[in-house]
């Protein structure tokens, strides 16, 4: 992976931390944006570790080169808690978006899970999102192209996909319709396949725009 950060005692700090992984390997580290889109084209790293403010070139706009390019997903990391980060990072192809007091396990856990393909947000940025979309859309009709690709997901896939819309976890939904954890993920895994959506952020804003929810839900 590869460690982006213009403060070098806060890149080469999680560039330790992350060392000491057996399964996670730093191959480089950038203190810029543009140095990152170069060292991602040159290293082609399965996972990007950015931070968002930096000179030179930003985290969002090296984010969408990165995506736009191939080179790397990426995860941004950043201290401020502000809306406009967090939907130009997922607008730019953000695979995960945390910050930067999650806790050190959480982060590794997360790391993981996107290099293993799975979208990660922290529970609050899951919230945002969602309510983002609720008041975005308190007046607006669904879209009929959605509403009509619904059709491909079976009775229990849609009710999963509804849950997920709600900002559940695998785990909440699995208790809610009384599933094995493995077997929800396989569900989530299914929808987000057939519909094809990128992931759960995606699912959350199609099933507000598909109808499937509605603002106030």
């Amino acid at each position: 992976m590869l460690v982006v950060d213009d403060q070098r005692l806060v890149r080469s700090g999680f560039a330790m931390m992350l060392s000491v992984e057996d399964d996670i390997e730093v191959v480089g580290e950038a203190a810029n944006g543009a140095e990152s889109v170069e060292l991602a084209r040159k290293l082609r790293p399965d996972l990007v570790l950015m931070d968002v403010q930096m000179p030179v070139l930003d985290g969002i706009a090296a984010t969408e080169r990165i995506v736009a390019e191939g080179t790397g997903q990426v995860v941004l990391l950043t201290t401020f808690d502000r809306d406009d980060y967090l939907f130009d990072g997922l607008q730019a192809g953000a695979s995960g978006f945390l910050l930067k007091n999650t806790d050190p396990d959480d982060l590794v856990d997360a790391i993981r899970a996107v290099a293993h393909g799975h979208a990660l947000l922290a529970p609050e940025v899951t919230r945002r999102v969602i309510e983002r979309m609720t008041a975005a859309g308190s007046s607006a009709e669904s879209d009929p192209a959605r509403a009509g690709a619904l059709s491909r997901l079976t009775p229990r896939e849609l009710e999963v996909l509804e849950l997920v819309g709600r900002g559940l976890s695998n785990g909440e939904i699995a208790g809610r319709l009384f599933l094995g954890e493995a077997t929800v993920k396989t569900h989530v895994s299914s929808c987000l396949s057939k519909l094809h959506l990128r992931d759960r952020v995606q699912a959350v804003v199609f099933a507000y725009e598909a109808g499937l929810l509605r603002p106030g839900d």
